[in-house]
């Protein structure tokens, strides 16, 4: 008996989107036992930052596409373009978020590291703030650091950045099969 086995978008992009989401994890360790930070340095956070949202992303997305265009006998389809890079960018998003919350949970010390080192930061870059302001902007930090927050926002950031590459990739790389009659 011949059986086919059919492509998903999901199957496409499983693979690459848990290594998407495991090479966030390594540059979040590596980070934290070097001891280099977003807020003291810069140059790092922009490098992180442009991988983490354009660079890795597109790539990723575009062989996943790739991929399952090969596995498809050459054709994919515009909605499976989207498909496939939302699957993917999601699968990374909740890997890198759950990681998060459980680093955090594991060391709660360096939440309150970040939060003080974010506070300096803001005091520093807007000497003006009151008291209250500065408060109030480490209040909602602190809320927003919550990891019943953490994970949905992660994954519905990473799924809208999915979206906008799988749009552009799937332009690019689609082809549809010929309709028959």
């Amino acid at each position: 008996m011949n059986e086919t086995i059919t492509p998903t978008p999901l199957k496409a992009g499983m693979t690459l989107g848990i290594l998407f989401g495991v090479i966030m994890i390594l540059q979040f360790i590596i980070a934290y036992v070097m001891n280099i930070d977003a807020m003291t340095a810069p140059a790092y956070g922009w490098t992180i930052n442009i991988l983490n949202y354009l660079v890795l992303p597109a790539l990723f997305i575009s062989l996943a596409c790739k991929n399952f265009k090969r596995l498809n006998n050459g054709f994919i389809s515009f909605g499976q373009c989207l498909k496939t890079g939302v699957a993917l960018c999601v699968i990374a998003g909740i890997i890198a978020a759950v990681f998060s919350v459980i680093f955090t949970l594991i060391f709660p010390e360096f939440m309150e590291e970040t939060l003080r080192k974010a506070e300096q930061v803001m005091i520093e870059q807007n000497p003006q703030m009151t008291a209250e302001q500065v408060e109030m902007g480490m209040s909602w930090a602190r809320k927003l650091s919550n990891p019943a927050l953490v994970i949905p926002f992660s994954v519905l950031m990473y799924a809208f950045l999915g979206l906008i590459h799988s749009l552009i990739i799937g332009a690019i790389v689609k082809n549809d099969k010929p309709e028959s009659f």
